[in-house]
């Protein structure tokens, strides 16, 4: 054990419980999960830091992986703080539940669900704010003069009398005030930085020079490199292995079995790869996943037509999740508009494939790579080696994109990293890569789906009864006890349909959730259910539009008038206005429009459209957006293009496919993606708000492809029922 640190009594009992999955009564949650940790936050709180030349420095609890956050959470304190912008630096927090969790994440340190700026803005307002009140009564002592008469504007605090100084001439006065609790925040109308183009990314420089660091690029005295043999099934075992060419291989230190393969570990990248490709390993197959996904696809269909039954047990069985008027007349009806779709498997496809690196063995744990989550992470690694989760020492990193792939209840990689550096031991680093056809092969994927539709309208054209099953793994199954969904209905399968306008408007509505098991792990993928229920509802509502003889904007509308929906209603005229939807689409284009509302957040497209040689073309792409407060709106921009991009990808290419069990793709020559010069011009418009902000990261997402979609029909006729729209 560390002997820096000696726990008391009461921490080896917490910690025992935590380890073993129990729970405590009488503690939070971050309070349990943070004990053995000995970080301190400064006398400024665990937010803020300043030196004595003035910079402030703005300690993020979240991770930057390409989203931009990191400017955006820094704004938000400086606007309160009143700082000199060009002088305010972004620092990654310590793992610390305590200080650092998220209110929209159960109190556990962790980014994601678009949380980042919704769950910090009062928090870091208040942070920033309460250090301005700090430096103006440290002034108003040292120069004996009211509080009141004493201003902060770029850094500065001055006096009417013409005294002034800087953060850090102030700061060690400043540091003796005891921080107000609930001090006086800005009045929006205030603002001087939040909502400008002043608010770019800190981080542009590093990443562009090369000097932003990745776990990629972490170089530590006698690390070594580790790479796993994985089962090519999901749910196999290793049954026995012969590493005996493997140790064969210069620079090839020892091969470990560890509970998800056979690990080689060596002193390069080269080798222990070598090494890997050397093993013969004989799997044991006997409660592997071996059906593919065709027929998987299949056995969806089967169920959400009744032609088969779920397995009968108190868990499982269809689920409700909408419900309104009598369920037999949702089934019943003439005329009805019936409907199915299909959509695939999906890889996260990150830039930058998973990685980690571990020190276990002598003094505290420690990890070092890009942790999503690092509270899950914690937990993980302390049932490994038997510690406190707070005293595992994590050191998060730029990473190169996520989308969901780097926090999983699992910690999937990065206990494979530390089961492996346990058994190198000594506090040796050990840094474990997964290649491209690793991840693509042996990670997590977004579910395999299928919806059935079945709507009747009435005499105006509008959803009389809507009737509605969905057919899914659940993402939330082997979550902790008392997770959202975990038990109940899955909310992450059906968010976008649940709670839908569409359905909110429907007199008559039957909306059924059904999720077997399946040996196929999966992952939240950005936007989560999104992906799929929005790109259902936004298109059956296209074909009921046009079955009715209506526009489709002006159906829409119709409708979120009928369901109260103001901000879907502010969102669809913006982009209507901006795309010039009253007037004909360019020679050859057409154009189809989509709103949804995740996250938060309310987005509304529409997409110009052509077919090419047998394939669709999306060429602009007009974007309205309701967050809540715009940060920075340069950085929305720059997340509904990206978001837009990542949608479309997985709409025009996308797909996973298993034969026989086996995932047949490995890299982007079989996973296809979108390229640079596939990529639409996307325009983005912010409707003004005053509210508290939304999700930006993942709402950009899933509007394209069901915009795409109903171009699509508009041109053509016909609906696209299934995805990738681009066949192999």
């Amino acid at each position: 054990m560390n002997k820096s640190f000696q726990p008391t009594r009461r921490d080896l009992v917490v910690g025992a419980t935590v380890v073993s999955g129990s729970l405590l009564v009488g503690c939070s949650l971050p309070e349990v999960l943070s004990l053995g940790s000995k970080f301190k936050p400064g006398a400024f709180g665990p937010f803020l830091k300043f030196a004595t030349d003035g910079t402030v420095t703005v300690v993020s609890k979240h991770i930057e992986f390409g989203q931009g956050n990191h400017a955006g959470l820094a704004a938000i304190v400086a606007e309160e703080l009143d700082a000199d912008w060009s002088r305010v630096l972004v620092e990654q927090a310590p793992a610390n539940a305590k200080l650092y969790g998220n209110a929209l994440m159960g109190g556990t340190q962790g980014t994601g669900g678009s949380s980042a700026i919704n769950n910090s803005w009062t928090q870091l307002r208040t942070a920033g704010a309460a250090a301005r009140e700090m430096f103006v009564q440290a002034a108003a002592k040292a120069w004996s003069v009211p509080a009141a008469e004493i201003k902060v504007v770029n850094g500065v605090v001055s006096h009417t009398s013409g005294k002034q100084a800087g953060f850090g001439e102030l700061m060690a006065d400043a540091a003796k005030i005891a921080p107000p609790e609930a001090p006086k925040l800005k009045d929006p109308k205030a603002f001087s930085l939040i909502g400008t183009d002043r608010v770019r990314r800190k981080d542009s420089a590093a990443k562009s020079n090369g000097t932003a660091r990745y776990t990629q690029d972490v170089s530590l005295p006698e690390m070594l490199v580790a790479m796993v043999a994985h089962a090519p099934r999901f749910g196999g075992k290793v049954k026995s292995f012969d590493d005996s060419a493997a140790k064969k291989v210069p620079g090839v230190v020892a091969v470990h079995q560890i509970p998800t393969g056979v690990a080689v570990v060596a002193k390069s990248t080269w080798a222990a790869k070598q090494g890997r490709d050397a093993l013969r390993v004989e799997w044991d197959e006997s409660k592997a996943e071996k059906r593919g996904s065709a027929a998987l696809l299949a056995s969806y269909r089967d169920l959400a037509s009744g032609k088969a039954k779920p397995p009968e047990d108190k868990k499982g069985g269809w689920k409700s999740f909408e419900s309104r008027g009598d369920a037999a007349k949702a089934a019943a009806g003439e005329g009805a508009l019936e409907v199915t779709y299909d959509f695939p498997y999906l890889a996260h496809a990150t830039m930058e494939p998973m990685n980690c690196v571990a020190m276990v063995g002598k003094g505290p744990t420690r990890l070092v790579f890009g942790s999503q989550a690092p509270t899950l992470d914690q937990i993980n690694t302390a049932g490994i080696v038997k510690a406190l989760p707070g005293s595992i020492e994590i050191e998060t990193l730029f990473a190169g994109g996520s989308f969901g792939r780097r926090a999983n209840f699992q910690s999937d990689y990065a206990t494979e990293c530390v089961h492996i550096a346990k058994k190198v031991g000594g506090g040796r680093p050990v840094k474990l890569i997964w290649t491209r056809e690793d991840d693509t092969r042996a990670g997590y994927f977004r579910p395999l789906t299928h919806h059935a539709v079945r709507v009747t309208t009435d005499a105006q054209g509008f959803p009389a009864t809507w009737h509605h099953r969905v057919v899914t793994q659940s993402i939330m199954k082997g979550a902790p006890p008392g997770s959202p969904g975990g038990d109940g209905v899955d909310a992450t399968a059906v968010e976008g349909a649940m709670g839908s306008p569409y359905l909110k408007a429907t007199p008559v509505v039957d909306a059924q959730l059904l999720t077997p098991d399946v040996g196929v792990p999966v992952l939240w993928w950005r936007s989560v259910g999104a992906t799929h229920t929005a790109f259902v509802m936004e298109h059956t509502i296209d074909q009921l539009a046009r079955r009715a003889g209506q526009d489709p904007v002006a159906y829409r509308r119709a409708i979120y008038a009928k369901a109260g929906a103001k901000r879907h209603i502010a969102v669809l005229d913006l982009a209507a206005e901006k795309a010039g939807w009253s007037t004909p689409a360019p020679a050859g284009w057409t154009r189809g429009v989509a709103v949804h509302e995740s996250f938060g957040s309310v987005v509304a497209q529409v997409a110009e459209v052509k077919i090419e040689n047998g394939q669709p073309k999306v060429g602009r792409v007009v974007t309205a957006i309701d967050c809540g407060t715009p940060i920075s709106p340069d950085q929305i921009a720059a997340q509904m293009e990206g978001g837009t991009c990542y949608g479309l990808s997985a709409a025009l290419f996308g797909a996973i496919t298993l034969t026989d069990g086996v995932v047949d793709q490995g890299n982007f020559d079989t996973y296809r993606v979108l390229r640079n010069s596939e990529a639409p011009t996307v325009e983005t418009y912010i409707v003004p708000s005053t509210a508290p902000p939304t999700g930006v990261g993942e709402p950009g997402t899933p509007v394209i492809g069901p915009a795409v979609a109903n171009a699509i029909l508009a041109l053509t006729g016909q609906p696209t029922l299934s995805q990738p729209m681009v066949k192999a």
